[in-house]
């Protein structure tokens, strides 16, 4: 089999990250009550569950369509910053892998770097302002190496994860610089920023599900 996954492994990956995200609602919800609203995990699973309920819409989809839809339901479901920002990000990886319907490492590198730019363009946040970016920026750079050096899926997604945990990591000792976090200026520090959070549990959910395609010899 070709080290890549198909839609219908792009669909069970989806579902991953729904069930990936309902999973860790207390930790995330947490975190951002130590610096922020407290309400970012309940509002990412409450979005992200819509998708399951539309899971219909997503077949018969090529690659870019499947992502398309998925930004355009978070958009719509995800309350505060969130929403927008996972829905532009889901939108412009669907970009740039339009009419396919086999997504390899090289893809996905493109995907991460379109969806970065995304955040980026709408979200204004700049690395070190201690936001989802400062796990993000490491994690596209570790996946765009793994795929010039072409790696397997699954070892690039276990770099792209290493990286964007380690940018977790450094969002500790930052002052936040954007959103409600940034109303405690000094205070804030001592705690990880909790949308860098929600990317890695995101990234570990798309490698959970890769494991396991693999183990059935599907990617």
């Amino acid at each position: 089999m070709p080290d890549s996954v198909n839609i219908e492994d792009m669909i069970r990956i989806i579902e991953g990250i729904v069930k990936g995200i309902d999973r860790n609602v207390e930790y995330l919800t947490n975190l951002d009550q130590a610096i922020g609203d407290g309400d970012h995990g309940i509002t990412l699973r409450n979005g992200f569950k819509v998708i399951l309920d539309r899971i219909g819409e997503l077949k018969g989809k090529d690659a870019g369509q499947v992502l398309e839809t998925v930004g355009n339901i978070l958009i719509s479901s995800v309350g505060g910053a969130a929403g927008p920002l996972y829905g532009i990000a889901f939108i412009g990886a669907g970009s740039v892998v339009k009419g396919k319907h086999e997504v390899g490492l090289n893809d996905l590198a493109n995907m991460f770097e379109t969806a970065e730019k995304g955040i980026l363009d709408i979200g204004g946040a700049a690395l070190g302002e201690k936001t989802m970016l400062d796990a993000i920026h490491p994690a596209v750079l570790a996946i765009r190496q793994s795929a010039e050096e072409n790696t397997s899926l699954i070892e690039g997604f276990e770099r792209c994860i290493k990286a964007a945990e380690q940018g977790l990591n450094s969002t500790v000792d930052m002052v936040a610089k954007r959103g409600r976090a940034s109303y405690l200026g000094l205070r804030s520090k001592g705690h990880p920023d909790v949308g860098a959070a929600s990317v890695c549990i995101i990234l570990k959910s798309v490698l959970s599900e890769l494991a396991k395609l693999k183990r059935q010899g599907n990617a």
